[in-house]
């Protein structure tokens, strides 16, 4: 058996201990800026590489669906592998994958470089904070994942003047290439002061043919194929038709791998990558469905949000990359004390109201047009929606690792990560074919303001759901949930929670 790697002790005043923590807030905002931005760049990218609305969503979702479904074998990887290896081996195949959506000549190249992109991010998003976990010193743990969550936040709320100024001056290539330094600074950082650390226990067996730690690749492939084919059915339906035989093998594809997923880790148990034991709890199930309808209306509100503001109002890409800064800074400056306030009276509350604000918002924003004033017709409404999930994502977070029990903590929080990216990728799929948006119609401006008022009406509808979900079925947890900082991304399916 190989010898256990002795747990590292950092701590948060020495050049080990600040280059760890540089190294993880560098990889971290690398994730997080490419959530904002990518959004915004979507019309000037569809217009240089003439894209129609299917390869907008597949830009999206190819992303989206790599890194749900591939999360939590990328965290399972770094406990039996090391931490400190899988970190590497996500931030360089995240870039070298950054690189080729920067170069893409094509839809195609562009789509098949982000599915690669959210392969290496699901390697680089559990590991950036694993590794923190993993070797800071228990007393300056905390610490360390505080100025983590903080300083990721500023990486995202910078994305936007970034992102926007790089697409209006340069190109929408930018937003990829600028990865590259940032990984090189990554890379030297992390080689020179992070710590190797692994789960030893993930290789040990506790019994004859039982393993004690989950590495599950069946079950992530076939969650991946019943996400794909979902996926693939409800974006290419427009233009080949419901009844089209590869629109039909796709959905067929997808409930049978959604079947056969269910049935392997139940018969996996606890050694399952996603152990269906958990789900014995209500309030985790609930907390879970709820967090699938409020992401995906946010992954709709993003979606739409950017291409309406450059192709129908007629802002450029930094207008529209700042529009929504202030959900960002609310988020930023208010997810801990709704935290605090989750815990001292339960999530309830905040899970009710929180939607219901931010669908109020959602409506207002539906009434932007051409001429629109930021003061007057954008800003109320962006801060409404970000009001109302500020009052949800910490304490959704919380009350998801409160509803079971220590041991199972991470894949509960690697779960809770997936549904939210789940959420959104469903979303974006779904939504543009509800409103009848197809082909190049987000390019006419009748079209896609038409499309873009309705999708805004199903997502009020998506957070008012919840909001009912919340206030009949969920009740605090069987124990105190401390504050905590959101395990999501921020932003643009931020939230990311971003989300692990």
């Amino acid at each position: 058996m190989t010898a256990p790697v002795p747990a590292p002790a950092l701590r948060m005043g020495t050049a080990a201990g600040r280059g760890t923590l540089l190294a993880a807030v560098l990889a971290s905002g690398m994730v997080f800026l490419d959530t904002t931005v990518v959004n915004v760049a979507l019309p000037k990218l569809g217009q240089d590489l003439g894209a129609n609305v299917s390869d907008l969503q597949w830009t999206i979702n190819g992303y989206l669906l790599m890194l749900a479904a591939f999360v939590l074998l990328g965290g399972a990887l770094g406990d039996r592998f090391g931490r400190r290896r899988i970190f590497l081996i996500g931030v360089v195949w995240f870039t070298a994958a950054s690189v080729l959506c920067g170069l893409a000549q094509g839809t195609g190249w562009l789509i098949a470089a982000r599915f690669l992109q959210g392969a290496g991010g699901a390697l680089l998003t559990p590991g950036s904070l694993s590794v923190l976990q993993a070797s800071f010193h228990p007393d300056d743990r905390g610490r360390a994942i505080g100025a983590w969550a903080g300083l990721s936040g500023v990486s995202t709320a910078l994305g936007p003047f970034i992102g926007g100024w790089l697409i209006d001056a340069l190109s929408w290539r930018w937003i990829f290439f600028l990865n590259l330094p940032l990984a090189v600074l990554v890379v030297l950082a992390a080689m020179r002061w992070v710590p190797e650390s692994r789960d030893e226990s993930a290789s040990r067996t506790e019994a004859p043919g039982r393993t004690r730690r989950r590495f599950d690749v069946g079950g992530a492939l076939l969650g991946a194929l019943a996400l794909a084919g979902a996926t693939y059915a409800l974006i290419d339906a427009p233009t080949r038709g419901f009844d089209s035989a590869p629109v039909l093998i796709a959905a067929l594809v997808g409930v049978v791998s959604a079947v056969a997923f269910v049935l392997l880790e139940r018969r996996r148990g606890d050694a399952a990558m996603l152990p269906t034991g958990l789900f014995s709890s209500r309030l985790f199930s609930v907390l879970n469905l709820f967090t699938v309808v409020v992401y995906a209306a946010l992954g709709g509100f993003t979606f739409f949000f950017a291409v309406y503001l450059q192709n129908v109002v007629e802002w450029s890409a930094f207008r529209t990359g700042i529009a929504l800064l202030p959900m960002t800074l609310l988020l930023l400056i208010g997810s801990a004390r709704a935290g605090a306030l989750s815990a001292r009276i339960g999530p309830r509350l905040p899970l009710t109201v929180g939607p219901v604000i931010a669908a109020v918002g959602l409506l207002l924003l539906r009434g932007v047009g051409p001429g629109a004033s930021y003061w007057t017709d954008v800003l109320p409404g962006v801060l409404l929606f970000g009001i109302g999930l500020t009052l949800v994502v910490a304490p959704l977070t919380a009350s998801v690792l409160a509803a079971v029990q220590d041991r199972f903590s991470g894949v509960a929080s690697g779960f809770n990560n997936a549904a939210s990216r789940a959420g959104s990728l469903l979303a974006v799929a779904a939504l543009p074919l509800v409103v009848g948006l197809s082909g190049g119609g987000y390019e006419q401006k009748a079209e896609l303001t038409d499309a873009f008022r309705g999708a805004m009406e199903l997502c009020a509808g998506l957070l008012v759901a919840g909001a009912v979900l919340a206030l009949v079925l969920v009740r605090r947890p069987p124990r105190d949930a401390p504050p905590s900082q959101p395990c999501h991304s921020l932003p643009a399916a931020t939230p990311p929670a971003q989300r692990k």
